[in-house]
Protein backbone atom coordinates (compact mmCIF):
# COMPACT_ATOMS: atom_id res chain seq x y z
CA UNK A 1 0.00 0.00 0.00
CA UNK A 2 1.27 3.73 -0.88
CA UNK A 3 1.88 6.13 1.98
CA UNK A 4 -0.66 9.12 1.91
CA UNK A 5 1.03 11.49 -0.39
CA UNK A 6 1.54 15.17 1.59
CA UNK A 7 0.64 17.83 -0.14
CA UNK A 8 2.99 21.15 -0.19
CA UNK A 9 2.07 23.82 2.49
CA UNK A 10 0.43 27.03 0.53
CA UNK A 11 -0.25 30.24 2.22
CA UNK A 12 -4.03 30.90 2.10
CA UNK A 13 -5.41 33.54 1.02
CA UNK A 14 -6.92 36.70 3.29
CA UNK A 15 -10.53 36.58 3.80
CA UNK A 16 -12.61 39.18 4.91
CA UNK A 17 -12.11 38.11 8.40
CA UNK A 18 -8.68 39.56 8.95
CA UNK A 19 -8.98 42.58 6.94
CA UNK A 20 -9.61 45.98 9.08
CA UNK A 21 -11.55 48.60 6.86
CA UNK A 22 -9.94 51.56 5.93
CA UNK A 23 -10.15 55.03 4.39
CA UNK A 24 -8.98 53.82 1.02
CA UNK A 25 -11.28 50.90 0.69
CA UNK A 26 -14.20 53.21 1.65
CA UNK A 27 -13.24 55.01 -0.96
CA UNK A 28 -12.49 52.44 -3.42
CA UNK A 29 -16.26 50.72 -2.95
CA UNK A 30 -17.35 54.77 -3.00
CA UNK A 31 -15.49 54.96 -6.46
CA UNK A 32 -17.48 52.03 -7.63
CA UNK A 33 -20.57 52.88 -6.52
CA UNK A 34 -20.60 56.91 -8.17
CA UNK A 35 -19.41 55.30 -11.15
CA UNK A 36 -22.45 53.38 -11.30
CA UNK A 37 -24.60 56.00 -10.12
CA UNK A 38 -23.39 58.34 -12.69
CA UNK A 39 -23.95 55.87 -15.52
CA UNK A 40 -27.66 55.22 -14.35
CA UNK A 41 -28.03 59.42 -14.14
CA UNK A 42 -27.69 59.33 -17.50
CA UNK A 43 -31.03 58.23 -17.96
CA UNK A 44 -32.30 61.44 -16.17
CA UNK A 45 -30.16 63.55 -18.76
CA UNK A 46 -31.89 61.33 -21.50
CA UNK A 47 -35.46 62.24 -20.11
CA UNK A 48 -34.84 65.91 -19.72
CA UNK A 49 -33.44 65.70 -23.23
CA UNK A 50 -36.62 63.92 -24.84
CA UNK A 51 -39.32 66.18 -22.71
CA UNK A 52 -37.39 69.06 -24.07
CA UNK A 53 -37.71 67.81 -27.44
CA UNK A 54 -41.17 67.04 -26.76
CA UNK A 55 -42.82 69.87 -26.46
CA UNK A 56 -43.79 72.43 -23.31
CA UNK A 57 -46.11 70.02 -21.20
CA UNK A 58 -43.56 67.44 -21.31
CA UNK A 59 -40.79 69.75 -20.16
CA UNK A 60 -42.81 70.94 -17.44
CA UNK A 61 -44.03 68.13 -16.53
CA UNK A 62 -39.93 67.13 -16.50
CA UNK A 63 -39.20 70.16 -14.60
CA UNK A 64 -41.57 70.16 -12.10
CA UNK A 65 -40.31 66.43 -11.38
CA UNK A 66 -36.98 66.99 -11.29
CA UNK A 67 -37.70 70.60 -9.55
CA UNK A 68 -39.32 68.76 -6.12
CA UNK A 69 -37.85 67.90 -3.18
CA UNK A 70 -37.42 64.53 -4.27
CA UNK A 71 -36.01 65.55 -7.97
CA UNK A 72 -33.77 68.11 -5.97
CA UNK A 73 -32.33 65.25 -3.83
CA UNK A 74 -31.74 62.98 -6.48
CA UNK A 75 -30.17 65.39 -8.60
CA UNK A 76 -27.86 66.57 -5.36
CA UNK A 77 -26.66 62.98 -4.56
CA UNK A 78 -26.21 62.66 -8.50
CA UNK A 79 -24.15 65.84 -9.06
CA UNK A 80 -21.77 63.96 -5.97
CA UNK A 81 -21.69 60.78 -7.56
CA UNK A 82 -20.43 62.77 -10.54
CA UNK A 83 -17.52 64.75 -9.15
CA UNK A 84 -16.70 62.11 -6.28
CA UNK A 85 -16.14 59.79 -9.90
CA UNK A 86 -13.79 62.59 -11.23
CA UNK A 87 -11.77 63.38 -7.91
CA UNK A 88 -11.22 59.46 -7.53
CA UNK A 89 -10.27 59.15 -11.16
CA UNK A 90 -7.50 62.09 -10.30
CA UNK A 91 -6.39 59.91 -7.36
CA UNK A 92 -6.04 56.93 -9.50
CA UNK A 93 -3.90 58.44 -12.58
CA UNK A 94 -1.82 60.10 -10.01
CA UNK A 95 -1.12 56.37 -8.59
CA UNK A 96 -0.72 55.16 -11.97
CA UNK A 97 2.17 57.28 -12.25
CA UNK A 98 3.76 55.26 -9.58
CA UNK A 99 3.57 58.23 -7.26
CA UNK A 100 1.22 58.70 -3.83
CA UNK A 101 1.82 55.45 -3.15
CA UNK A 102 2.81 55.03 0.19
CA UNK A 103 0.30 54.64 3.43
CA UNK A 104 0.12 58.44 4.35
CA UNK A 105 -0.26 60.04 1.24
CA UNK A 106 -2.76 57.00 0.11
CA UNK A 107 -4.72 57.88 3.14
CA UNK A 108 -4.71 61.68 2.76
CA UNK A 109 -5.69 61.00 -0.92
CA UNK A 110 -8.53 58.90 0.59
CA UNK A 111 -9.98 61.86 2.99
CA UNK A 112 -9.30 64.67 0.35
CA UNK A 113 -11.61 62.49 -1.92
CA UNK A 114 -14.32 62.70 0.48
CA UNK A 115 -13.69 66.24 1.63
CA UNK A 116 -13.32 67.81 -1.64
CA UNK A 117 -16.36 65.97 -3.39
CA UNK A 118 -18.42 67.09 -0.55
CA UNK A 119 -17.34 70.75 -0.69
CA UNK A 120 -17.64 71.09 -4.33
CA UNK A 121 -20.69 69.12 -4.25
CA UNK A 122 -22.03 72.23 -1.73
CA UNK A 123 -20.27 74.72 -3.84
CA UNK A 124 -22.62 73.87 -7.26
CA UNK A 125 -25.55 73.58 -5.30
CA UNK A 126 -25.22 77.05 -3.41
CA UNK A 127 -23.97 78.72 -6.96
CA UNK A 128 -27.86 77.09 -7.83
CA UNK A 129 -29.60 78.31 -5.55
CA UNK A 130 -27.81 81.46 -5.88
CA UNK A 131 -28.90 81.55 -9.34
CA UNK A 132 -25.01 82.57 -10.25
Amino acid sequence: MRPARTLPQRPTSPHLEIYRFTWTMAMSIAHRISGMAAYFGIILLVVWLGAAASGPENYALVAGLFGSWIGILVLVLLSWAIIHHAIGGVRHMVWDTGRSLDRTSRMLWAQATLAGSVSLTILLWLLIYLGA
